[in-house]
């Protein structure tokens, strides 16, 4: 049975140069909306699941107009509450060569930054649905942000949910004072899937994991390695049953080796390992993933190996998409799988 799954956080309106200017060169943006969850949500419904959003927008133009971006792509926005200044925005600098992307937040003082507890109604909004997914994101803009997405977590365990975490670190975003690691490992605590890039478990858990260096897609995972550090892991916050990381090795700006490692049941799955020689736009890669393997499990019931290799198929695909949001559709998905 497809579920109904609720996603929260802040949408963004991303700014960028086209043609790899920096952001000092030329005279022209392009604006684009996305955020993490948004991005997942897109892409679930994409793959035709019922999926909502929650957010907050500022009660204007570019607020209503960022909504409906998601409900054209068939994302449920009935629940994004409305006020506040304005709606948090990012620059973007692709990388080139071997120049590395450059990210700039501009989020502060944001609809959604201003969000409190209680604001939401969440026993309505999750009281007919299945899954929750929020990111480690939705706490590091403000404190007011970080509880109200513990309510959200309160909630969503009274009402049984599944609750889906990205870890998602953004150094840059926290500055209320918060210590980022203990509000990450409080929201795994209460989480059934976990998704993170290798390099985000590794800073979360405070461990050392196999590097991962792939130049070609021969090379061979440490799996034993991979097993015995996922079991550490797993023994430290034993709520969580499913733990997907994604690993990317740039060759250069518009070459990676992508794979990932799927860790459920005691089990250590690996998918292959995705050579991709000619990458459009790798931003919202791990919120494909993410979504890829939420969908899949769902649709894949007790077939782990099948719902891994979608989602690194998923996000392989997103590579060649311009612009936040996954575009593919399971038809092209299932190609590649």
């Amino acid at each position: 049975m497809t579920p109904k799954i609720v996603t929260f956080g802040e949408l963004l309106l991303r700014f960028s140069k086209n043609d790899h200017l920096r952001l000092s060169q030329g005279d022209y943006f392009t604006c684009k909306f996305g955020g993490s969850e948004a991005n997942v949500a897109v892409s679930l419904a994409t793959l035709g699941d019922e999926v909502s959003y929650v957010t907050r927008l500022p009660d204007n133009a570019v607020g209503h107009a960022a909504a409906m971006s998601l409900m054209q792509l068939g994302v449920d926005t009935q629940h994004v509450l409305y006020g506040g200044g304005r709606i948090g925005t990012y620059y973007f600098e692709p990388a080139a060569g071997m120049r590395s992307a450059k990210v700039i937040y501009d989020r502060s003082g944001s609809a959604y930054y201003e969000l409190k507890p209680g604001m939401i109604p969440w026993c309505t909004i999750l009281r007919n649905a299945q899954v929750l997914h929020v990111s480690g994101i939705t706490a590091a803009i403000s404190q007011d942000a970080a509880d109200a997405t513990f309510e959200a977590l309160d909630i969503a365990d009274e009402l049984g949910l599944f609750v889906s975490f990205d870890i998602n670190y953004r150094k840059n975003l926290w500055r209320y004072g918060a210590d980022p690691r203990q509000t990450l490992k409080r929201m795994l605590s209460r989480c059934d899937f976990m998704f993170g890039d290798a390099i985000e478990f590794e800073w979360m858990c405070e461990r050392q994991q196999p590097p991962y260096t792939a130049i070609d897609s021969s090379f061979e995972m440490q799996m034993d390695e991979y097993n015995e550090w996922f079991q550490q892991l797993h023994e430290e916050f034993p709520r969580c049953k499913k733990w997907l990381m994604g690993m990317r090795n740039m060759v250069a700006s518009n070459h990676h080796l992508l794979t990932a490692l799927l860790y459920t049941d005691g089990t250590l799955l690996k998918a292959p390992i995705m050579d991709i020689p000619d990458v459009i736009d790798p931003v919202g890669v791990g919120d494909a993933f993410m979504a890829g393997l939420l969908h899949a499990i769902y649709a894949f019931p007790g077939d782990d190996q099948k719902a891994l290799n979608y989602a690194l198929a998923a996000a392989t695909v997103k590579n060649t998409i311009n612009g936040d949001f996954n575009l593919a559709t399971d038809e092209e998905i299932m190609a590649l799988v």
